[in-house]
């Protein structure tokens, strides 16, 4: 892919501040419209891909994300995403913000028509994320993450769980997601439904932050999440 001359425009910055990023972010960087290898339908049917300098997608991620027809997509990535395994669309009017040092390690990304998926720098994600957002759904990460292998991160189950009796809807459907500044979650934690995570949070190895509100300076382990420790941060070195 190649950046051309043109800026991130108004409309598109209002969208994605409404999406969730930090207008500092969006001041902060030259971003530029990509041309190539997009297909002709692209701009066409209204979508644009901004990126930083020296950002790019691999090809294959390219190839798949374009393999159907959506329309109105916004979607912008600040750094050099080699190592991602694939970013789709599933709908049009979907909106994508992969921030400058945003690392995701053989990760996946989804988003939906309507949807978003904002991710703030530094976020490191060290094997297999998979970030999911659908139905009109969104999931913000403010920076300062860090992510071990098998992180799960869904607005959404995918399929309607309903009761029998009355045909209500139980499970979470078009949910926000919210990951505060200076998160880590740990080896295959799950957050899914309407969840809001406070700052200097440790979610545990395998946890299921399902439908909560979990405030800042916290442990949380277990399945469902429940807060173990009080008055607690972290740091990314392993001193005594």
């Amino acid at each position: 892919m190649t950046r051309t001359d043109d800026r991130l425009t108004d409309e598109h910055r209002a969208r994605l501040i409404a999406a969730g990023v930090e207008p500092e972010r969006l001041e902060a960087v030259d971003w530029r419209r990509m041309d190539g290898p997009l297909p002709s339908w692209w701009n066409d049917l209204g979508n644009a891909l901004y990126a930083a300098e020296g950002a790019r997608l691999p090809d294959h991620v390219v190839e798949a994300l374009t393999t159907f027809y959506f329309r109105d997509t916004v979607i912008v990535i600040g750094a050099p995403l080699d190592q991602l395994t694939s970013l789709l669309v599933g709908g049009d009017e979907a909106t994508v913000f992969l921030d400058q040092r945003v690392v995701l390690t053989a990760g996946e990304v989804y988003c939906g028509p309507g949807s978003s998926v904002v991710l703030h720098g530094p976020l490191v994600a060290t094997r297999s994320p998979v970030v999911d957002a659908r139905n009109g759904g969104r999931v913000v990460a403010a920076g300062d993450q860090l992510w071990a292998a098998g992180v799960y991160i869904a607005t959404d189950d995918m399929h309607r769980l309903e009761d029998a009796a009355t045909g209500e809807r139980i499970n979470p459907f078009g949910a926000t997601i919210s990951i505060g500044h200076h998160v880590w979650l740990c080896r295959d934690a799950v957050v899914s439904g309407h969840v809001d995570i406070g700052e200097h949070v440790c979610v545990g190895l395998r946890a299921v932050v399902r439908g909560q509100k979990v405030p800042s300076h916290v442990v949380v382990a277990g399945s469902p999440g429940r807060v173990v420790r009080e008055g607690t941060t972290w740091s990314f070195g392993d001193e005594p």
